[in-house]
């Protein structure tokens, strides 16, 4: 398998064409969706090879997300220039493998093709340091990777891979987001009964993460879900897909900045600024200071302190909800409100907001192509959805029994200030974001500025002024629509509903529809339609009261 890249040629060399991929199907079990004959016939086809994935943009998909999903290692060594991960870097982590257990040549463009190329001297010394520097050891029963140049030729062993605890962690932290903030509103805003929802989507959720499997394992080369989408409709179906996947993540960084002019306009209601002529209340004050405060970790060049910071997000999701709890049942604020069986109404809302909590499938192939042993994916899978679950369902129960029609679209606005409890879940809220927001926004930083015109690649400013450009956009949409409920609505109705439900079964029809059968045929088929409906009837209920609030 070849590929070129820049003025250097790197060849994937493997035993029996890398061990079948180094045998990822070996040992799995059916897992009910398609059948063992239906995956090795599909495997024994000619395919196409891997290097045809990842020639069109974005190419810095899988080194961005594994970036943005995980903790790196600091043994290894440093990110490239503003954020710009290196193959070192992303050849390891604390949580998974950056790398994957099929070697594509997507993740070796870092080494010679940077997506801001560094100057002739530093590549002069790049080349003049051994190679075996730029990689961490592998297991010797997998196939090496032989890097050919003019001037490097060495044989390079490839990363370590993930265990099952390490997958599972991974998981929960892309699961276990702001969204859980919001389940006691969504409770409010469907009922009772509409908490049914929450159940159905997990079920529907874990489903599309195993199809996504079957996807992926369907023909060698595929790591991401951008290529999966290539591989089901084409080029324009990996630009469009990751497009989505790319505004989900910048829809995230707004609501970032709405969340912590919230909350911190809750603790100091009475800040404001005047200044020529302009006076900023709390919200849009603490908005522009977020900002402000951002901005220089999407300038950063080593974002490996933020990821293993970020990485906590599993224990400060944990935390607060200990802190509801702990409110509720030790500070005596107590269950006030029997609440609303069904709101009608307002239910479509709730469906956008129940949606937005699975929104984990843009991070899932990576988890599973890292994976040491991938036939405990569903095993991660299950975990993972069995916790978050359990979780979000939680959170909205005592949520919504507490503070009742008067629940805030996130639950710790309504704590009482008093309370200590109620002090260590806002302010744990508040900081968390700051550990996030650069992460999440540098997938959509490199994708932009993988578009740079090669002549004007060598500049900096160039990334410096994509990057402020992107986090000042964020504070003008967050500032204009400053609605954490119906933002996160929206995003869940119109983007999540997408990535997570109709999307996998698309790719999963188009890849292997000749190898599934008439049951998973026709559930896929169900799940479609049910996201479609979801994804119209919400969208609609939330930009009606979007503008309605605006109009207000």
């Amino acid at each position: 398998m070849n590929n070129s890249v820049s003025e250097q040629s790197f060849y994937i060399e493997s035993e029996e064409d890398e061990e079948k991929v180094y045998d990822r199907g070996e040992g799995e079990e059916n897992d009910g969706n398609v059948s063992d004959s239906s995956i090795s016939s599909a495997e024994n086809q000619p395919q196409n090879k891997p290097s045809s994935y990842n020639t069109s943009w974005p190419q810095s998909y899988r080194q961005s997300i594994d970036l943005y999903s995980t903790v790196q290692s600091p043994s290894i060594g440093s990110l490239g220039i503003l954020g710009t991960p290196t193959l070192s870097r992303l050849g390891s982590s604390f949580l998974s493998s950056s790398l994957t257990r099929r070697h594509t040549p997507e993740t070796l463009p870092s080494v010679t093709k940077p997506l801001i190329p560094k100057t002739e001297e530093e590549i002069s010394q790049q080349q003049r340091r051994s190679s075996h520097s730029l990689l961490p050891p592998i297991p010797s029963r997998k196939p090496s990777i032989r890097i050919e140049s003019s001037k490097v030729s060495h044989e390079l062993p490839i990363s370590r891979q993930s265990s099952y605890g390490q997958a599972v962690l991974n998981g929960l932290n892309v699961l276990c987001g702001v969204g859980i903030l919001s389940t006691p509103y969504a409770a409010k805003e469907g009922g009772w009964v509409g908490l049914s929802i929450l159940i159905i989507f997990a079920v529907l959720s874990f489903y599309t993460g195993i199809l996504l499997r079957y996807c992926l394992d369907s023909q060698p080369g595929l790591e991401t879900y951008p290529d999966i989408g290539q591989a089901a409709f084409g080029t324009v179906g990996r630009i469009a897909i990751s497009i989505v996947l790319y505004v989900e993540l910048y829809a995230c960084c707004v609501e970032y900045i709405i969340l912590e002019g919230d909350n911190l306009a809750s603790l100091f209601p009475n800040a404001h600024l005047s200044f020529g002529g302009f006076e900023l209340g709390p919200h849009n004050l603490f908005a522009l200071m977020t900002t402000l405060a951002v901005l220089p970790t999407v300038w950063l060049k080593d974002l490996t302190i933020l990821s293993y910071i970020s990485a906590g997000g599993v224990i400060a999701s944990v935390l607060v909800v200990a802190c509801l709890f702990w409110a509720g049942l030790v500070d005596n604020v107590g269950v006030h409100s029997k609440g609303t069986t069904l709101n009608l109404a307002t239910l479509p809302v709730a469906i956008g907001l129940y949606g937005y909590c699975y929104s984990g499938h843009a991070v899932f192939p990576n988890i599973y192509t890292s994976m040491a042993k991938p036939n405990q994916y569903t095993a991660v899978l299950l975990a993972c959805f069995g916790i978050c679950t359990t979780l979000y369902a939680g959170v909205a129960f005592m949520g919504y029994t507490m503070f009742g029609e008067s629940t805030e679209s996130q639950f710790t606005l309504n704590l009482p200030r008093d309370l200590v409890a109620s002090k260590i879940a806002v302010w744990t809220t508040v900081v968390n974001p700051f550990t996030k927001y650069a992460l999440t926004m540098t997938p959509v930083a490199l994708c932009l500025e993988e578009l740079i015109p090669s002549n004007h690649a060598k500049s900096y400013a160039y990334s410096i002024l994509i990057r402020t450009a992107l986090v000042i956009s964020t504070l003008f949409v967050g500032v204009a629509i400053p609605f954490f409920g119906l933002v996160m609505s929206l995003i869940g109705s119109l983007l999540t509903m997408l990535v997570t439900l109709i999307l996998p079964c698309a790719c999963f029809l188009s890849i292997l529809r000749s190898k599934a059968t008439r049951f998973q045929l026709a559930v896929c088929v169900v799940i479609i339609t049910i996201g479609a409906v979801s994804s119209v009837i919400g969208t609609y209920s939330a930009l009606s009261k979007i503008i309605e609030s605006l109009n207000g």
